[in-house]
């Protein structure tokens, strides 16, 4: 039997079982050159152990079986199948964090760029969020650090859905507002923050538009300004972090706490030079 890998692929929410390693697989699944096509994408490579997922899925309604249609998919790819898909759709959120094995950016042409492993950021405080908490109470109902001061940021969330919103809550308040909060909450998000200039995303007046509504309402804690295929349009090296490691990076979290994946110290040129 082949070396294989379990790879969830966001934000298109699939998992595959591949016995091309993760370089292959972004060369398998790469649309072309990064100059005419789109296909930026992440791999989160899964933990497996003797060809079996090394961790259980979270309950979805028993309207599948993942634990089962991922064995047999990398028993497919131990067997010598480049690809086989175990899960087709939805796997982001069915799939626990603690799985995570690696983090790698894929551009469109198949560059790859394995991140640094990760780092707890904060654990969160048990505590109920409703949608008229000030920022303030959502800093002290997750835990966090009080803000003497409140700046804005704008955040590109890669799933359960893309969006790029602009919001006064650091990266640890919006983790746990995203995970709480009533009526549109999520099980768990990935996300970064990015530089403020995104021209093509949206028109400039849309971001003043949404920083202003931010600044006139101290209550109001996000504001989106595009919704829809957005990690295509945002170049890995606006994330903050990209040229200072020490900062930024891809956040992952769920209910009960955040990690950070950051960029590598030195960004490899072959990287850099690479178009998508």
């Amino acid at each position: 039997m082949v070396d294989t890998q379990l790879v969830l692929s966001v934000p298109q929410g699939a998992i595959t079982a591949t016995s091309l390693g993760i370089d292959g697989l972004a060369r398998h699944y790469s649309p072309g050159s990064g100059k005419h096509f789109k296909g930026r994408k992440l791999f989160i490579e899964l933990k497996t152990k003797d060809n079996q997922p090394d961790f259980k899925y979270l309950n979805e309604g028993d309207w599948r079986d993942a634990d089962k249609d991922s064995v047999q998919a990398l028993t497919a790819a131990a067997n010598g199948k480049r690809t086989k898909t175990a899960l087709s759709n939805n796997a982001f959120s069915c799939t626990p964090t603690m799985a995570y094995k690696q983090i790698y950016l894929v551009k469109t042409g198949g560059k790859v760029l394995e991140l640094e492993q990760k780092q707890l950021l904060h654990s969160f405080a048990p505590g109920d969020c409703h949608e008229g908490m000030l920022p303030a109470e959502v800093a002290e109902a997750a835990g966090s650090p009080a803000q003497t001061t409140r700046t804005s940021h704008i955040y590109l969330v890669m799933s359960p859905i893309q969006l790029l919103i602009v919001s006064n809550l650091t990266p640890i308040e919006y983790a746990w507002y995203a995970t709480h909060r009533p009526g549109k909450v999520f099980r768990q998000v990935l996300f970064t923050e990015v530089l403020p200039e995104q021209p093509l995303l949206a028109a400039q007046s849309r971001f003043i538009d949404a920083q202003q509504e931010i600044n006139i309402h101290p209550d109001k804690k996000t504001k989106t300004i595009v919704s829809g295929d957005c990690l295509n349009k945002v170049q890995f090296h606006t994330w903050l972090g990209y040229e200072d490691s020490a900062k930024g990076g891809l956040y992952v979290a769920n209910q009960e706490k955040i990690c950070v994946w950051r960029f590598p110290e030195t960004i490899p040129v072959a990287w850099k030079r690479a178009r998508g």
